[in-house]
């Protein structure tokens, strides 16, 4: 029972952890003139956070989306962290 309260508390943990993170990622449109140069720095940055938020080709093929979603202009709208997550606990077969 223990086991699964952990499991829980991981999740949640990772959707709100997810949730500030997409959250930061979309703020750097909200500084006028800052956007993409921003997204210069935060791109790589959300990348690493995303492959060490989730293990194995998940993280991985994750990670470089965020990285592109994060670096290309205008796509800051797409929550990819938040999406990896619903991915993760909803669709991906176990």
């Amino acid at each position: 029972m223990q086991d699964l309260e952990a499991i829980e508390d991981n999740r949640m943990s990772k959707l709100i952890i997810g949730l500030i993170l997409d959250g930061i990622g979309m703020l750097t449109y909200s500084v006028f003139g800052l956007g993409e140069f921003g997204d210069i720095i935060w791109a790589p940055i959300a990348g690493v956070i995303m492959t060490r938020m989730y293990k194995g080709r998940v993280g991985k093929v994750a990670g470089f989306l965020t990285f592109l979603e994060e670096i290309l202009p205008f796509t800051d709208i797409i929550p990819s962290f938040t999406l990896t997550w619903i991915y993760t606990y909803f669709f991906q077969k176990k």
